[in-house]
């Protein structure tokens, strides 16, 4: 009797629904393969998606490795074999999908795969991050690949290089819709503004309405004179906008506000800025009132600290004029917030020319001293926290189609699904070490992949929480408790300790899947036939 056993744990999920969204078979229908080589480059791809997704810490150049004790003919099919997958292949993987265009096969990839999964797209949030680079890269390569350089470091590393990427992400999920890769120095203003040039026409011809969503760094003046005349966009309005802070006060001194929740209220107005008609929203957030108080008891203690130390070296300063000692403070009371003069006491003293005792007949001139008391401005720290507990959100979307309450929510969920998205892809077990890549092509290349495991977990996750809410079922969480939007993070977890175990008997061969437990069999029923018929639950 001979046994083989080999691991799948959490890896026939993946494998099943890469295969589910035919990611591979889409790659070699534009990527044509040599006949010679064992695997293709979508498949290739695949490999690197189920590497970064075991979420083993390794790098891509340990992907046979990490294959090596892999149900292999499960995850890809029978004669595919751990060092197919050897660094010389994943490097012309890399290098085809980079001379094909990374953001215009992510884009298709992403574009059949919302069609399949009915995915809503009407709101797409968009944002950027940064990843750190660490040696040096090939400065001679084409003319078209992102510059690996300095610049404004998100990850607060601005001595290391860095590349950028660019994001947008449907609320539904969280899925990826656009990826692009951008040089280490490029600005959000210059990414967002010719992301909104790109968006004109796709939105125009969509059949279903579709709405832009962002942070503030899309609302500068060049962006809304130009493409955001088009497009319809939800984006907060900028703190150093001056016509924000303006809002803001005429909301609280009207005080006609509408309740969204126990947490927030709001306040709908109508306003043209920069030479466009837009709704401006004003939200009265109660977590923001609670860190805007801790934020300015704080300010308000230093600022009298401050202004003690000053008053009393200011007291020591020597001046000629009664007026001008009482007008010295003018200026130093300017640049004050929270205090006020409360009382100013301006003393005279002769000052005597020469040393030592001064005789009757001596020489002198009369100088001024100022003493002064500070008291709190009355209401000014009520009045601060007031106006930062609040934001402004502005859109060109007509009432018709979002009301107040929607749009805000649309803005609030744009945090959320494209911040899981940068906070996944810089997991420090997802392809911690994979940047060993020299060339700018390559790290292109990269960024795809990475994004399309993104693709392929927000999906896997959107399935089986739908799967759960359809059939009334849940899973235990961390803590034992029932939920029906697990993480699948954690399912990856529940999953561990599955084996396929090929047994030979003379000349029988006994197939089976070890370690499926009642729960196992559970989630996996939540998912495609393609994962099912990996575990050998297909019907």
């Amino acid at each position: 009797m001979e046994t083989e056993v080999q691991r799948i744990d959490h890896l026939g999920i993946v494998a099943g629904v890469i295969h589910d969204l035919k990611i591979v078979d889409m790659i070699n229908e534009r990527i044509s393969t040599d006949q010679r080589e064992e695997i293709s480059t979508g498949e290739a791809v695949a490999g690197m998606i189920i590497n970064g997704l075991g979420f083993s810490d390794r790098p891509m150049t340990l992907t046979p490795q990490f294959f090596q004790n892999k149900a292999m003919e499960l995850l890809f099919r029978p004669g595919v074999q751990a060092d197919h997958f050897n660094r010389f292949k994943l490097g012309r993987a890399l290098d085809a999908c980079y001379e094909y265009g990374c953001d215009n096969l992510f884009s298709e990839i992403s574009m059949a795969v919302c069609q399949q999964e009915k995915v809503d797209c009407r709101f797409n949030s968009e944002d950027t991050t940064t990843f750190t680079l660490t040696g040096d890269y090939e400065v001679d390569s084409d003319e078209h690949a992102i510059e690996i350089t300095h610049g404004y470091s998100k990850d607060h590393r601005p001595d290391l290089k860095q590349a950028v990427l660019e994001l947008m992400v449907s609320q539904d999920g969280g899925i990826p819709i656009i990826s692009q890769a951008w040089s280490g120095n490029a600005s959000d203003n210059k990414i967002f503004k010719e992301r909104a040039k790109k968006l004109t026409t796709s939105f125009k011809n969509s059949d279903a309405p579709r709405y832009l969503v962002a942070d503030s760094k899309l609302y500068f003046k060049e962006n809304l004179e130009g493409p955001l005349k088009e497009i319809p966009f939800i984006t907060r309005v900028p703190g150093s906008i001056s016509l924000e802070k303006e809002m803001i006060r005429k909301s609280l001194n009207e005080n006609h506000w509408n309740e969204l929740d126990k947490e927030n209220k709001y306040h709908s107005l109508d306003v043209t800025h920069a030479g466009l008609e837009q709704r401006w929203v004003v939200v009265s957030s109660k977590a923001m009132k609670n860190r805007a108080e801790k934020r300015i008891l704080k300010a308000v203690s230093k600022e009298k600290e401050r202004v003690e130390k000053a008053i009393k070296k200011h007291s020591t300063i020597e001046f000629s004029c009664y007026q001008d000692a009482k007008d010295s403070l003018k200026e130093f009371v300017k640049g004050l917030k929270f205090h006020n003069l409360a009382e100013v006491d301006v003393s005279e003293k002769r000052k005597y020319f020469g040393k030592g005792r001064p005789k009757k007949e001596a020489s002198y001139e009369i100088i001024y001293h100022v003493q002064a008391e500070f008291k709190k401005k009355e209401g000014a720290m009520e009045t601060q926290i007031k106006e930062s507990s609040c934001y402004v959100l502005a859109s060109t979307v007509s009432k018709k189609e979002l009301n107040d309450e929607e749009l805000v929510k649309a803005y609030k969920g744009q945090n959320a699904s494209v911040e899981r998205g940068f906070r996944f892809l810089k997991d420090p077990l997802f392809f911690a070490s994979s940047f060993f890549v020299k060339k700018p092509e390559r790290i292109m290349g990269l960024l795809l992949v990475m994004t399309l495991a993104l693709l392929v977990y927000s999906i896997a996750q959107r399935k089986l929480r739908r799967y759960l809410l359809e059939m009334n079922q849940t899973l235990p969480n961390q803590i034992n408790k029932p939920t029906c939007t697990p993480t699948l993070r954690w399912i990856f977890q529940l999953m561990e300790g599955l084996d396929f175990v090929k047994t030979k008997i003379e000349n029988a061969l006994y197939i089976m899947v070890s370690g499926l437990t009642e729960l196992k069999k559970k989630i996996i029923n939540g998912f495609p036939d393609p994962v099912r018929k990996i575990y050998g639950l297909a019907n």
